[in-house]
């Protein structure tokens, strides 16, 4: 296991790639990207077991599925950090005919992109999907995945949801990035998604909740609760309160920065509160 210290660092050169690439082609995601970078870095550095030879079939290992496509900046970094791809081709990011479309796609062959997740409300029906396989082949390894908020105002997202706590697939954890922001606004101003906790408790989920989601010891406490949880007919959900734009000061407490890249001087400005620690690409 990673020091606290050593997943920090870890986190904080994750901020600067997600900087980088939006800012290189002035499009992308860096505000619910910069929200989950502790999340991402804690699940690959620590939680998840997973192969280093990655397969698209995935079979004895743990596997990982992004709904909310559009932060495909935070996903890219942590991969490449974790040796999926190197970490030059970030370089790459969002320009045409390369492995790094703005949102994750599998045609282009990237190691450890599973799904097309360009459309929101559909990541719950694959994990799911990928749980009850899990389950048909008998092998015991998890599936985790990552919804954003705002995206369980998509109705698919119940369907799979209900069917989920009523067939109590118990191999499934997945967390809501409850940032409380979209691109249009708030939540409660879009469409209220009112008492979530009480939400999947209906649906006979096993809910916890992080209300420090972007603390690295918090975030594990909550993973190794989760996962003492598997096993026991319910699914597992982690309401996850996190801030949107954590770690660049300008970029908090708005959901402004959602889809928005950071001019030069801006970009200079966010680098500047995330030091260099394991090397630019």
């Amino acid at each position: 296991m990673s020091s606290t210290q050593q997943l920090n660092d870890f986190v904080s050169q994750v901020r600067r790639d997600i900087l980088r690439q939006v800012h290189a082609v002035n499009s992308g995601h860096p505000g619910g990207s910069l929200g989950c970078a502790e999340f991402f870095s804690v699940l690959y550095q620590e939680v998840m077991k997973a192969s280093a030879n990655f397969t698209m079939d995935g079979k004895e290992e743990d596997l990982f599925f992004l709904s909310n496509g559009h932060i495909s900046p935070v996903f890219y970094s942590v991969l490449a950090r974790s040796g999926y791809f190197p970490v030059e081709e970030l370089k790459t990011f969002r320009k045409i005919n390369t492995r790094l479309q703005g949102h994750p796609t599998t045609h282009e062959g990237l190691p450890g992109i599973r799904i097309a997740s360009g459309s929101l409300g559909q990541g719950m029906s694959v994990a799911l999907g990928a749980a009850l396989t899990k389950k048909l082949n008998g092998d015991e390894h998890l599936i985790y995945s990552l919804h954003g908020d705002g995206e369980l105002q998509e109705g698919q997202n119940w369907e799979a949801i209900m069917y989920a706590g009523s067939h109590g697939v118990d191999n499934l954890i997945a967390t809501v990035d409850y940032n409380k922001k979209q691109i249009d606004g708030a939540t409660d101003d879009v469409l209220p998604l009112g008492n979530l906790r009480k939400k999947f408790e209906a649906f006979d989920w096993e809910v916890l909740e992080v209300e420090k989601g972007n603390d690295i010891d918090a975030l594990r406490l909550a993973f190794k609760e989760a996962k003492s949880k598997t096993g026991k007919n319910k699914p597992i959900v982690i309401l996850m309160h996190t801030e949107m734009g954590n770690g660049v000061d300008f970029m908090m407490n708005t959901h402004a920065w959602h889809g928005k890249a950071p001019n030069d001087e801006q970009l200079e400005i966010a680098l500047a509160q995330n030091p260099e620690t394991l090397g630019d690409y």
